[in-house]
């Protein structure tokens, strides 16, 4: 291990917070800081963020994270950048104003631009260039849902006047004071735009789908320089150059924390989604039912991953907080299912936006089955936790049903420090569950991605910092594993016979909301229409 001096500071954005991660030399957190970003609902199905809440949430938690080590500016060495993906900004290259919000990952505000590119055949053309679906989920259509909704936008773009991209992209923007317009091919892949097997940007796709290239990033390996830290960001670091080192998705992020480096080795984060990832070498692996991207590029060497993901994981007991008022708060969700010896026959299926990997089936809606006049909360909040242990397995039989074997699942995220969950994992897989040290391994993973490039540590000393904190040996019978599963798909299949929900298509929405002058155009949220040569003021 190195003996170099300095710190790392890891930028983790997610959908709902923004982390800064100060690391020593050693390894060691120092010092970290949150701050939150609230979603914006502007019609039934959208979720929006605000660009600018995107970039003040990173700067006060670096604030944070600096106040709290008590560490001036001027001793960090490098910085790693992660964040979520499939989230969409476009702003304008001369001035950094953002011309919308940016469109969330999980908004269905695209789903007539989807539907019409699914009319035209490209589905497939989707699966096999860029190994994602033609779904809102993915970023090319809220790409192309800005192009026809924001006034002037294509005519902007057309002439090289605008850029989008990815949240990571937006931050590294800011970062640099506008130096930097870059993302990595991990990032980059998720976008639906990107060619998966040559990791570059398609340019044939994207003329297909009628988006102008001169909107995107360059790409980059992932342990590239992405640019300098701008003076005024890092106090006291005014006269000395910042790099920026280290630059993924959270996800792969996460894969690269908990240290699965070898083809095989796989993670499940739970957070607000889950997300399971796997390890897939050198070649991409389109498996049915799953994605394929880019896990990483380390100089010239391309590792892929398959993903398997599902949208409300963590936010299922959110959910059961907030809307349904049944736990006064998360911590105590664990307290309350544990009251009750099981479930008692009750299925939570929180599919509030649809089913996602391996079954992706938008049109399916959530529901609760199971009940009788003996059900409580504490059956419905168990049920809400096994929930997200049995979406987990849903796509780990698929891996298995493609002949890929996990021995053993690494856990992280916030709701893994529910033990009851990590035990149920282990139960409904049938196989151990690892629990590390340290369960934020996303910022972790970036942190120590930047600190190998700025010689702090070698790359593949990764390995050595993943601890194991607590293995979950199965406990569960084959026969009641099995008998517990047969219900869940029952419960799934249950709510895949409701008739789809009908709603105004995305485009009267817009049409119906637009200002004078601008039919079927979104409005532009007053935070983000900005007189000409105004620029993002920095918290």
């Amino acid at each position: 291990m190195s003996t170099s001096s300095g710190y790392v500071l890891a930028l983790d954005e997610g959908s709902s917070s923004a982390r800064a991660v100060l690391i020593d030399a050693q390894g060691a957190v120092v010092g970290e800081a949150s701050s939150q970003i609230d979603p914006i609902f502007p019609h039934e199905g959208w979720v929006e963020l605000d660009p600018f809440d995107l970039w003040d949430a990173p700067r006060t938690a670096i604030l944070g994270a600096l106040a709290r080590a008590r560490v001036d500016g001027s001793a960090v060495r490098a910085v790693g950048v992660t964040s979520h993906r499939e989230t969409i900004v476009m702003w304008d290259r001369r001035t950094g104003a953002p011309v919308h919000n940016a469109i969330m990952w999980m908004s269905k505000q695209t789903d007539d631009i989807v539907r019409e590119w699914s009319a035209r055949g490209l589905d497939d053309e989707f699966r096999s260039r860029t190994g994602v679906r033609n779904d809102s989920f993915f970023s090319a259509a809220k790409v192309a849902w800005l192009l026809r909704h924001v006034p002037g936008a294509r005519e902007r773009a057309e002439r090289g006047e605008l850029a989008i991209g990815t949240p990571e992209t937006w931050l590294l923007w800011n970062l640099t004071g506008g130096a930097a317009h870059r993302t990595e091919p991990g990032a980059a892949s998720r976008t639906g735009l990107m060619s998966l097997a040559r990791a570059e940007w398609d340019h044939e796709f994207c003329g297909i789908l009628d988006i102008p290239t001169s909107l995107l990033p360059e790409i980059v390996p992932s342990n590239a320089w992405f640019g300098d830290v701008a003076p005024g960001i890092l106090p006291g670091a005014e006269h000395r150059s910042v790099p920026i080192l280290a630059v993924l998705g959270d996800q792969q992020a996460g894969l690269y924390g908990e240290a699965c480096l070898e083809p095989g080795s796989a993670k499940n984060t739970f957070g607000t989604a889950g997300v399971l990832t796997v390890n897939v070498g050198p070649r991409p692996r389109t498996l049915p039912g799953m994605c394929s991207s880019v896990a990483w590029r380390f100089d010239d060497d391309v590792t892929y991953e398959a993903e398997g993901v599902v949208f409300h994981s963590g936010q299922t007991i959110q959910w059961l907080r907030d809307r349904l008022g049944i736990l006064p708060g998360a911590a105590a969700s664990e307290r309350l299912a544990e009251s009750v010896p099981d479930s008692g026959g009750v299925y939570l299926v929180p599919a509030f936006a649809g089913l996602f990997d391996p079954h992706w089936d938008r049109n399916a809606r959530g529901g609760i089955v199971g009940l009788t006049l003996e059900s409580t909360a504490a059956h419905v909040v168990r049920a809400g936790i096994e929930a997200m242990a049995f979406q987990t397995r849903d796509n780990v039989d698929n891996l298995r049903r493609h002949g890929v074997t996990i021995p053993l699942l690494k856990v992280d995220g916030g709701a893994t420090r529910n033990n009851l969950l990590c035990q149920f994992q282990a139960d409904i897989l049938g196989i151990p569950v690892a629990r590390p040290q340290g369960l934020e391994r996303t910022a972790l993973g970036i942190g120590h991605l930047a600190g190998s490039g700025a010689g702090i540590w070698r790359r593949d000393e990764i390995a050595g910092r993943w601890h194991l904190e607590r293995v979950f040996e199965p406990r569960m019978s084959e026969d009641e594993r099995e008998e517990r599963y047969a219900g869940w798909l029952d419960a799934i299949a249950s709510i895949r016979t409701l008739p789809p929900r009908r709603t105004r298509s995305t485009t009267d929405q817009a049409a119906s909301s637009a200002a004078p002058g601008t039919a079927g155009a979104a409005p532009v949220p007053p935070s983000t229409a900005l007189p000409a040569g105004t620029t993002p003021t920095p918290a």
